[in-house]
């Protein structure tokens, strides 16, 4: 559910994995001796996405399947790897085929953020059943963060804002909610409102380099460039990969170091 950062994809061979990953040589080298070890080949595919090679690690788990086509947790790593790509039509399938085979809530989340992505209000409908089940606070936050997704994009603002205050109720540090609802104000130029949110955002988790990238848009959108550049470097310090930030200090004149 991230907010400011592309996808990052790596299209890295299996010679290369071994190259830069003793682990994944290991791993490799022992799936030849013993190649119907289900947790080894999981434990490589779960490695290889996590190194970016995540269309590699799906095949490593369509193996798996293969096999056993009846194993909800194989859908489910399916699904999860096959967003990393990302894919989500085949994510979409993967998590029904999950669901179809246990009813996780976790599932039925993963599909439900999947669907309020694509304004699609099935995602509506699974909050709802999952929020039937009582199942906590933390899983109402994560109900109300997607139905506010939903609204969001699909231009409904009000209930969009009301969805993530009501996230934010159930769980004070959820930053995702806090960006989107930020965001919000930001599309409608109401900067000086949109600031705020990411500046409270901010004081939440100092660690998140997103509130410091947003907070130096907002500055940037009302030409206060100084106020600009030290947030989006504030940000840079904290994720020097982000290419958003790095832009955006080098749009203002800055320096990357």
């Amino acid at each position: 559910m991230a907010c400011s950062s592309d996808p990052k994809e790596t299209t890295t061979s299996h010679a290369q994995a071994e190259k830069f990953s003793p682990e994944v040589a290991a791993m490799q080298a022992n799936l030849l001796k013993y190649p119907d070890s289900v947790g080894l080949r999981l434990k490589l595919a779960i490695l290889l996405d996590s190194m970016g090679q995540s269309r590699t690690a799906l095949l490593q788990v369509d193996t798996l399947i293969q096999k056993d086509s009846l194993n909800y947790g194989l859908w489910f790593t399916h699904g999860q790897i096959a967003e990393d790509i990302p894919d989500t039509a085949t994510a979409i399938r993967s998590y029904q085929k999950a669901i179809a085979i246990y009813n996780s809530p976790d599932a039925l989340l993963a599909l439900a953020n999947l669907y309020a992505e694509q304004r699609n209000e099935e995602s509506l409908l699974i909050c709802a059943r999952l929020q039937d089940m009582s199942l906590g606070r933390e899983y109402d936050a994560h109900c109300h963060f997607i139905s506010g997704v939903y609204y969001a994009r699909t231009g409904n603002r009000e209930k969009a804002l009301a969805a993530f205050d009501a996230c934010i109720a159930d769980n004070y540090t959820y930053m995702e909610a806090y960006i989107e609802k930020g965001l919000l104000y930001f599309d409608s130029k109401q900067y000086p409102q949109a600031l705020q949110v990411f500046n409270f955002a901010s004081g939440i988790n100092r660690l998140d380099p997103d509130p410091y990238y947003w907070m130096g848009r907002c500055y940037e959108m009302q030409h206060i460039n100084d106020s600009a550049l030290i947030r989006f470097q504030q940000s840079y310090n904290l994720d020097k990969t982000d290419p958003h930030t790095i832009a955006a200090i080098k749009r203002l004149g800055g320096k990357i170091e």
